[in-house]
């Protein structure tokens, strides 16, 4: 019998909701140098935000650069990264829009985890579904595009929508919608706060008390940490006491009464403002298309104050000009100057570069010059071999070559005849001497 495979039933990113991954923004989210505990907890808090679009298990190494990250990207499509590293004065959040820039230097001023926010949050935590979808990004308190807007907030603004998916309500679904990135811009202190929240739906219409009956309340059980959803009412007489007490009363022992049925009706109607009609089915228990439900957010961490000190273009390594900087401040003279040697400095990075492809196309050029010439002489080895005897017989004698008296002696003279006439007998005698 065949064995069966078990195939993914849950898929991140755009698969799941059957999007082309063609223009989602993908991130890598490090860290980098010597950094402690907390910062390396923040790390893996800001990669479950970015999920599902990012590297959840990235794992660095000591001896990792940020250029090798930056070698790495092009082949994995992505589109941003952000490293977290620790300075004397603060940490250092640097947000780097790949693969030319610009680069974005932050200063966290304060920061909270995620189990910091869980632990003051009255609601249940997250099942851990919600990170299968990007979630949505709301940027709130930042001026409008005006001439006496600062030049620097409408390229911050750009840089964090560049961040997450594009939002699409005609092809999105309503049940994708299920967190939320709130970026907001705080005018007088000159900080940018950054929040994650999670979507939830509640039922409207029904006063409090009455749905935590209905839904039971989370609690956490004296055994183990887990979550239980147990309402406990052992201390009330009546259901009465608990459904119809009035805000405030401590306990069933009051004589202040029940709460009226016309404080009841209000504190069940709620407000206005929260209830929405669904317009398409959403997650959850009788969250149908067409119903009043009450919409709430819970913040699941984690928190960021950051404070925008540089905006460089380029990547670290390959900085360009010096686009905003929070404390230095520079004449028109001294841009210029700048500009000028950074110019230069692009010019001559250029040239290099162009250098060094004409080199290694020269070089490739030689290699295949060299494969053609020995390709050639292994294919007529007999053509070589009868060459090289050729060019052996123009400058060697050959001992088995006759050659006849007649013709050695045509081109001699007769002095020459004579001169060999007299060598002989003296050969001759030193063969005498040698023989006695």
């Amino acid at each position: 019998m065949a064995r069966r495979r078990k195939h993914r039933t849950h898929q991140k990113g755009a698969n799941a909701a059957g999007v082309s991954e063609d223009g989602i923004p993908k991130s890598f989210v490090v860290k980098h140098g010597q950094v402690g505990t907390s910062l390396a907890q923040l790390v893996r808090d800001l990669r479950k935000v970015m999920e599902p679009n990012t590297a959840t298990r990235l794992k660095e190494r000591k001896r990792n650069k940020l250029k090798d990250f930056f070698a790495m990207a092009p082949a994995l499509k992505v589109t941003h990264l952000l490293a977290l590293t620790l300075t004397d004065l603060a940490p250092s959040l640097r947000l780097v829009r790949l693969p030319v820039g610009p680069t974005f230097s932050f200063r966290v001023e304060r920061y909270s985890l995620m189990k910091d926010v869980r632990k003051i949050s009255r609601s249940a935590p997250s099942q851990g579904l919600e990170y299968l979808t990007a979630p949505l990004l709301v940027l709130a308190s930042f001026p409008p595009p005006s001439p006496t807007t600062p030049a620097h907030l409408p390229l911050l603004m750009k840089a964090f929508q560049s961040m997450f998916p594009p939002l699409s309500p005609k092809s999105m679904s309503l049940s994708g919608a299920r967190r939320i990135v709130l970026i907001a811009y705080n005018a007088e202190r000159g900080t940018v706060d950054f929040r994650h929240y999670i979507i939830t739906v509640k039922p409207y219409g029904v006063s409090k008390r009455v749905r935590r009956v209905l839904e039971g309340t989370s609690q956490k059980s004296s055994g183990s940490s887990s979550m239980t959803r147990v309402l406990d009412l052992g201390n009330e007489r009546d259901v009465a006491d608990f459904l119809l007490r009035k805000r405030g009363e401590r306990g069933p022992e009051s004589e202040a009464g029940y709460e009226s049925a016309a404080s009841s009706a209000s504190s069940a109607a709620g407000d206005d403002g929260d209830a929405v009609s669904l317009a398409d089915d959403y997650v959850g228990r009788n969250n149908r298309r067409g119903q009043k439900k009450a919409v709430k957010l819970n913040e699941v961490g984690p928190r960021l104050e950051l404070r925008l000190v540089k905006i460089t273009e380029g990547v670290p390594g390959k900085d360009g000009e010096v686009l905003y900087h929070e404390f230095v401040k520079k004449s028109r003279a001294e841009a210029a100057v700048l500009r000028a040697s950074h110019a230069e400095k692009k010019r001559l990075r250029e040239k290099r570069r162009k250098e060094q492809e004409e080199n290694v196309r020269r070089k490739k050029e030689k290699e295949v010059d060299k494969q053609q010439d020995s390709g050639s002489t292994l294919e007529d080895p007999e053509n070589s071999a009868d060459e090289s005897d050729e060019e052996q017989s123009e400058g060697e004698w050959d001992e088995e070559e006759e050659v006849s008296d007649d013709e050695d002696g045509e081109g001699r003279t007769d002095a020459e005849s004579e001169s060999d006439k007299f060598e002989e007998p003296s050969a001759k005698k030193s063969k005498t001497r040698i023989k006695s």
